[in-house]
């Protein structure tokens, strides 16, 4: 027997089951959402593993095909590898819930999150975000929650929850925002909502508009978060006890007396390999010293310095207001940039922003090399791919080469999102084009540098995008009173601080956005001052690429395919095929072309070779020619009759020659003049309503074919 809890949420009713399924899980929920069903399950084990000194948290979320009553391709036809969609879910997700586990709790623990029904109205990510978190609100797994998600967007002026995937196709901005409930409220309500984690897209949104979204978005989950309450109250385990190990006082101070001067040294070194290197012997040297064999005071030792890193990187920049490489909160860091630096691409730039740097290359193809995505919810063809490659030579380490992992689909889908508002039409520019983004080098911003990097290389390869974009990844710390917002974060400041906020957007407005908090307190007036930090930061950054690359070239690369497109009539797209593809093969073979054909009677043509191109365009134009009365064509007599001949003057188009239009003399039999297979001038006398064309050779005796 289930226990089913239900509220309004954006409305519409959702509903959480519990006891119901999943019963060997510590915590499930079974969650509608419209017919959209999403079933997630926490389980965390009871022991540590030895030596573990951090939380191994594993969260998929997963799409089954017969959510929407579809059966997998390929050979095994099961589902498979997780899609670019499960990943990027999965995610948001684990970027949500991670920072919500109290310190000292390492057991392992896995969320899964799979999709059960799809109903194309309701979103399966915001159900299963609200699910991982019931899940584990019901569960005796510690969690600092409730949490839940929403979808935010803005149609029409009017900010909206969780549309249909349809109305969000209208909408200016795609957010997805969670909140988390927080006690005691500083606002004098029962409780108030904080933003834990956001992404999201917009077509250049200011970023006043932006804030009022957040708040929208954050006052209506407080439906879900009061459900969870109610759930928890009824149904919910007490919580596993995390005994947090009391700390040795002395053995920190003789860390500290150890190591603090050696770490100082090395927070005054501005290049990261340097500081990482003296860092490192720093750390060798003391936990050598103090822990020397004992495996498990070592590991303490090591923890402690850890600590002290961080420690003494926040006392720099909140209480000295200095950073690592000399900078002031705002300042950028020094910024050079080069384009045309791979001779073949049909694009490429060179992004460095002080020591992180990106190689962004540009491929132009056709309709052909359009990626079709498969989800349960529908196919969308995508004709803009952006991709992030981190190898390891990067960040100084020698590791195997692998498959791009979770980190690189995120950083490279934020990327494309930056960049997709100022891209032209297909109308206006009907090409496939694909960025790949190297990080040659990384400290931090790394995804940033692609969007820079992205644009730069677009322009350089002649695409009409509409605007310059940028992006900056800013961060935060606050303790206390004290806040410092910070502009073009460092690794190292990323690792210490509580806010990583990435912008991207052009002069006009954001474009997209991705924040993870990792700490309680950001207020509204907090994310106002980022949001224009961000702005101004990155406004310098835009007039720093427009030195290098002001607007597109005039012109595409000599080596990207020019692409030409022919609009001919719909029953006319099987001419132009021909039988068995025949009319195609013929036009590819005599002139080395691309060609594609759309339902529409779109004939798009692509070739680096003008001429071949001309060639191509001429013969598609002759497939689908339509006769003109009064002119001259050669044409192949098809078919003799008593009363005349069948004439082919146009591929698939016959007309017909009248025996007494054959000569100017008469004749008694067609055949004393015509056999079948016969090429012969003939002139067009009459196209009838019906289509019916007359033809006559006596007057196209002794002219020539127009």
């Amino acid at each position: 027997m289930s226990d089913n809890f239900s509220t309004d949420f954006a409305g519409r009713n959702f509903i959480l089951k519990t006891n119901y399924v999943a019963a060997q899980a510590d915590g499930s929920a079974l969650v509608y959402y419209g017919d959209t069903v999403v079933l997630v399950t926490a389980v965390s084990l009871k022991s540590v593993r030895e030596g573990v000194d951090f939380l191994p948290l594993t969260v998929d979320y997963q799409e089954m095909t017969f959510a929407a009553g579809k059966i997998p391709g390929g050979f095994f036809k099961r589902e498979g590898r997780p899609n670019e969609r499960e990943i990027l879910t999965s995610r948001i997700i684990d970027r949500a819930i991670r920072p919500l586990f109290p310190k000292g709790y390492y057991s392992e623990t896995q969320l899964v999150a799979t999709v059960l029904s799809v109903d194309k109205e309701n979103d399966a990510d915001v159900a299963a975000m609200i699910g991982a978190s019931a899940a584990l609100e019901i569960s005796d797994i510690p969690f600092k929650g409730p949490i839940a998600g929403v979808r935010v967007g803005r149609i029409g002026g009017e900010l909206v929850a969780n549309a249909s995937p349809e109305k969000m196709q209208e909408s200016e901005m795609n957010l997805f925002l969670v909140g988390r409930k927080v006690t005691p409220s500083r606002s004098g309500r029962a409780y108030d909502v904080e933003l834990v984690m956001m992404e999201g897209e917009a077509r250049e949104v200011p970023e006043d508009i932006i804030v009022d979204a957040i708040k929208f978005g954050l006052e209506a989950v407080r439906p879900v978060i009061d459900l969870q309450d109610r759930v928890r109250q009824a149904v919910g385990k007490a919580k596993r006890s995390v005994e947090e190990a009391a700390p040795d006082e002395e053995l920190i101070a003789r860390v500290r007396e150890e190591a603090l001067p050696g770490l100082q040294e090395g927070y005054s070194m501005p290049r990261k390999l340097e500081r990482y290197g003296k860092l490192g012997d720093v750390r060798s040297a003391v936990v050598k010293k103090i822990g020397g064999d004992d495996a498990a005071l070592c590991k303490k030792v090591a923890a402690i310095i850890e600590h002290l890193e961080s420690r003494i990187l926040r006392d720099m920049i909140i209480q000295e207001k200095r950073r690592i490489d000399g900078r002031s909160s705002t300042d950028i860091r020094p910024i050079h940039s080069e384009v045309g630096v791979l001779p073949r691409a049909h694009g490429s730039a060179l992004f460095n922003r002080g020591e992180t740097q990106a190689l962004a290359a540009l491929t132009l193809g056709t309709s052909s090399d359009e990626q079709r995505m498969d989800y349960v919810s529908g196919e969308e063809l995508r004709s803009f791919l952006l991709h992030y490659n981190f190898p390891p030579y990067s960040v100084g380490e020698a590791k195997s080469l692998r498959s791009p992992g979770r980190r690189e689909i995120g950083h490279g889908a934020l990327a494309r999102k930056a960049l997709i508002p100022v891209l032209p039409p297909p109308e206006q520019f009907p090409y496939t084009i694909r960025i790949v983004s190297e990080i040659l080098s990384s400290n931090g911003s790394s995804s940033m540098a692609t969007v820079c990097g992205g644009i730069l290389c677009l322009m350089d390869g002649g695409v009409p995008v509409k605007d310059i974009v940028a992006g900056i990844a800013m961060g935060l710390l606050k303790e206390g009173e004290d806040v410092v917002i910070l502009s073009d974060i460092l690794g190292d400041e990323d690792h210490a601080g509580d806010m990583d906020f990435k912008v991207c957007g052009t002069e006009k407005g954001v474009t997209a956005m991705q924040m993870d908090i990792k700490i309680d307190g950001l207020t509204e007036d907090i994310l106002r001052k980022a949001l224009a930090q961000a702005r101004e930061g990155r406004l310098h950054i835009i007039g720093k690429i427009r030195e290098t690359l002001s607007a597109p070239r005039s012109d595409i690369s000599l080596y990207a395919p020019r692409i030409t497109t022919v609009k001919v009539k719909e029953d006319q797209v099987r001419t132009v095929i021909g039988s068995g593809g025949k009319n195609i093969r013929q036009i590819i073979s005599e002139t080395g072309v691309t060609i594609d054909v759309e339902d529409d009677g779109t004939v798009t043509i692509a070739s680096a070779d003008a001429e071949a191109a001309a060639r191509a365009v001429a013969m598609v134009k002759w497939l689908t020619e339509e006769a003109e009365v009064g002119k001259i064509y050669r044409g192949t007599v098809k078919k003799i009759v008593d009363f005349g001949a069948f004439v082919e003057i146009l591929p698939g188009t016959e007309g017909l020659l009248h025996i007494s239009q054959i000569a100017k003399e008469r004749i008694a039999k067609v055949t004393d003049v015509l056999q079948e297979g016969d090429e012969v001038m003939v002139k067009v006398l009459e196209v009838d309503k019906s289509g019916k064309i007359r033809l006559s050779r006596k007057e196209a005796l002794g002219a020539e074919v127009k």
